[in-house]
């Protein structure tokens, strides 16, 4: 009995000892001191100080922040492609690979048992050494076996791979996060640009209509005497650069349509979206304290945790130093005949621990701990200009919202001022005190003041949504306040309103 208490004692004391690691005391990253953004914002100093922090967790729930944009076709697609996106299925699954890795790594703290059963029939050489019967000599060897090991982790060498292993899934649920935010901000951005081509395609039908009749009336006065040919052929001429217009933004409407339809997981032959003419007010996005926005992106928490399984593996790469401590232990039956395979005298066991140490290995281990280091050193370098770019993308969209919202007002006096000049060459030319060409003039800059504000009105929706993605996407709609705005004239009721000539 003395052997198993000694075998007992020496596991209890080696058990004792596999309490230490060999990885550097982890430290979370200190966020960047920053009291406020350098751009404007529309938010009060009550509105940001009522924000609650956001915690991106693999566990967390994300809000539908699109719904801010109030619109049902928009909601409708996000849905879809929440379920067919391929790009995100792929995500999901390459999350639930890295799981499977944590999970594989976690087995590691448990021994391993095997069992195995083998039979043969031998033959031993009549001049085989040892056979002093001098006669060929035959036997069965019937074996079952279970044999175990366990490696003590003195060294933490196991702690941290399973530590190493857990932050590379905890980073990839925060990856999954980052593809799930941009595919639905990529999808929202496509459906406000295809909503703003509806719209420009909307005006250029009304233009084509106007120029239209415009050349109907200036052939008309050309017949009666009261029009140069040139002014029919100007007319001619403005009409067919409207419709080339016209047929180059259905053109990029078809491709914006196939987009969404690849984001939603559908083939472009069998999707198709309804005109849906620009209808979207721009919502008042608060972007809350700047300490808050580490908590919120995703990629920062993935940055954050690739540091974390990097400190991991410098603790693996140290305990290749030391000798690698397991206990072995075996048991079962041998016997050279089936009739006593089981029986007591056929039993067999052995237990102990051994001990495997690399004496020599030309620097490998040196090589590896330099390395696990500069792994180290580049997950800090990643995470701190991650950490730098999250802000800069919020200020940029800050910028973007304070300038797009200063253009536009101006904009809209332009498009004022355009009509009201188109008015007054309408009734030059009318008055016959103008020619056709100031006419012609007058409707071009009209048309191009017009569409200047539609794409100012779609890069302003966008910088919200840029915004929004910016940081986080962790949104809730009661987080989020919608102006109350006058509805904007839309381009076709101000082509319409523009007047032809009589």
């Amino acid at each position: 009995m003395k052997h198993p208490a000694i075998a007992t004692t020496t596991l209890c004391a080696c058990l004792s000892l596999a309490a230490c690691t060999l990885a550097p005391r982890y430290h979370a990253p200190k966020s960047p001191a920053i009291a406020s953004y350098k751009e404007p914002t529309d938010a009060s100093a009550a509105d940001t100080a009522a924000w609650s922090p956001a915690q991106p967790s693999d566990d967390q729930a994300r809000g539908p922040w699109w719904m801010v944009f109030d619109d049902t076709q928009l909601d409708q697609l996000e849905q879809r492609a929440a379920l067919a996106n391929q790009d995100l299925i792929a995500a999901a699954a390459r999350y639930r690979e890295a799981r499977a890795a944590a999970a594989s790594a976690g087995t590691q703290l448990f021994p391993i048992v095997d069992v195995g059963a083998s039979g043969s029939r031998q033959r031993v050489s009549q001049n085989a050494p040892g056979n002093g019967s001098g006669a060929v000599q035959y036997f069965d060897d019937d074996v079952l076996r279970a044999q175990t090991s366990y490696e003590l982790d003195f060294w933490g060498r196991v702690r941290n791979t399973i530590a190493a292993a857990r932050g590379r899934a905890q980073a990839g649920a925060a990856d999954l996060t980052t593809a799930r935010l941009s595919i639905q901000a990529e999808l929202a951005a496509d459906y406000i640009a295809l909503c703003g081509l509806d719209s420009q395609i909307e005006l250029l039908v009304s233009t084509v209509d106007a120029y239209d009749r415009a050349l109907r009336i200036t052939r008309d006065r050309y017949k009666g005497g009261a029009a140069a040919a040139v002014d029919v052929d100007q007319a001619s001429t403005q009409l067919s650069i409207a419709q080339a217009q016209l047929a180059n933004t259905r053109l990029s409407r078809a491709q914006m349509e196939h987009a969404i339809a690849i984001l939603v997981g559908v083939a472009p032959a069998q999707f198709t979206l309804p005109a849906a003419p620009l209808r979207i007010v721009p919502p008042t996005v608060t972007p809350g304290l700047p300490s808050r926005l580490l908590e919120r992106r995703p990629d920062v928490a993935s940055a954050e945790r690739q540091m974390y399984a990097a400190n991991a593996e410098i603790g693996i790469a140290r305990a290749a130093w030391f000798p690698t401590v397991s206990l072995n232990a075996a048991i079962g039956y041998d016997s050279r005949h089936t009739s006593s395979w089981i029986d007591a005298p056929s039993q067999f066991w052995s237990f102990g621990p051994s001990a495997v140490m690399n004496a020599l290995d030309w620097g490998r281990r040196r090589a590896e701990n330099a390395a696990a280091h500069a792994a180290y050193d580049e997950a800090v370098a990643h995470y701190r200009q991650t950490v730098i770019q999250a802000f800069g993308q919020v200020e940029d969209q800050l910028a973007a919202v304070h300038w797009l919202d200063i253009q536009l007002e101006s904009q809209g006096q332009a498009v004022a001022s355009g009509k009201r000049a188109l008015d007054q060459s309408n009734y030059r030319y009318k008055g016959g005190i103008a020619s056709y060409l100031e006419v012609v003039t007058a409707q071009n800059i009209f048309l191009q003041t017009q569409q200047a504000e539609l794409n100012l009105r779609v890069r302003r929706l966008d910088a919200s949504l840029q915004l929004i993605k910016a940081l986080g996407g962790d949104w809730s709609i009661d987080q989020l306040k919608k102006p109350q705005m006058p509805p904007r004239q839309t381009p076709a009721a101000a082509a319409a309103q523009a007047p032809v000539i009589p």
